[in-house]
């Protein structure tokens, strides 16, 4: 949230201390209020008209696609498999965490279901036909995420590319836990991976890592049906408390644009070892390429 106590003063940002619940927002008001302030936000409605609401489901998944394959902590599951154990799944003794599923590359099929898209901007960056798939090396724009009852991501981290994220709800409820940029002093990243923490967050070793006593969670149950929208740089997991399907996408827009681009410049080496070279042309493009988009969004309603 931004206050300002004149209009002769810059705006001040107060620290948020919980995540809003908003419905019946419109894209002009969503963008002023949270996209531009980097505020997460839950909205509540978003996704009232999505087929994907109340299809899919574990009996769902299970009859159509229940041949498509994970490995986990060393085993390969098959999604039927895996639907029983997270039916089953208890906090004693919860399926492994998580199953998840690239849907442009294995359900493409699905995709209409989920829409419309919920923007991010006043342009939709990532789909953007002038942007690559390649340049998203890394990361899934649209991924679906099963898990059970006792399940939590492994690790707290903010996501890939610096790419600010969305988590739909689609079938039971998932507890976020997000820590702001300005925390990341205390999350310890690792040395060959500044997105990753070495903190596990549900049972921290002070002693090991003292400075994160100094911060608390901020905690926010995204029910079904709800989505939750957060921007990049926020440290954050995931904690299931009942059988649950999540829909993650991800999104691009001015304030992260350079972050973006700068992380593939980085990154280039190692995804595409046999093309060095061409990093500095890559990082020239989307460069050029967010200048472009930046001029057309000017003209956007």
């Amino acid at each position: 949230m931004v206050i300002s106590s004149s209009k002769n003063e810059k705006p001040v940002a107060k620290p948020i201390t919980q995540i809003d619940k908003r419905s019946n927002i419109s894209q002009k008001e969503l963008i002023a209020e949270y996209i531009e302030p980097a505020i997460p936000v839950v909205l509540t409605d978003a996704t009232r008209d999505w087929d994907a609401m109340g299809k899919f489901t574990p009996s769902f998944f299970k009859k159509q696609y229940g041949h498509l394959t994970k490995e986990l902590k060393g085993v390969t599951y098959t999604l039927s498999d895996y639907i029983d154990l997270m039916l089953a799944s208890t906090p004693k003794n919860p399926a492994p965490y998580p199953f998840n599923v690239n849907v442009e590359q294995y359900l493409p099929e699905l995709l209409d279901d989920l829409k419309p898209e919920i923007l991010y901007a006043k342009s939709d960056r990532v789909n953007h036909p002038l942007l690559p798939k390649f340049l998203l090396n890394g990361t899934q724009v649209y991924e679906l995420f099963f898990g059970g009852n006792g399940g939590s991501f492994p690790f707290l981290h903010v996501d890939a590319l610096y790419l600010h994220t969305q988590i739909t709800q689609l079938y039971g409820s998932k507890e976020f836990f997000l820590f702001p940029p300005e925390q990341a002093a205390y999350m310890y990243p690792k040395a060959d991976n500044d997105k990753i923490s070495q903190v596990d967050v549900f049972n921290p070793d002070y002693v090991k890592y003292p400075l994160f006593k100094e911060v608390e969670p901020i905690r926010v149950t995204v029910e079904e049906g709800e989505t939750i929208l957060f921007p990049t740089k926020w440290w954050h997991t995931t904690q299931i408390h009942e059988p649950c399907i999540s829909l993650g996408r991800v999104h691009l827009n001015a304030s992260n644009w350079d972050d973006f681009s700068g992380d593939i410049f980085k990154l280039w080496p190692k995804l595409y070892p046999n093309h060095r070279t061409m990093a500095v042309p890559a990082l020239v493009y989307t460069k050029v390429l967010g200048q472009v988009m930046t001029l057309q969004e000017k003209f956007t309603v």
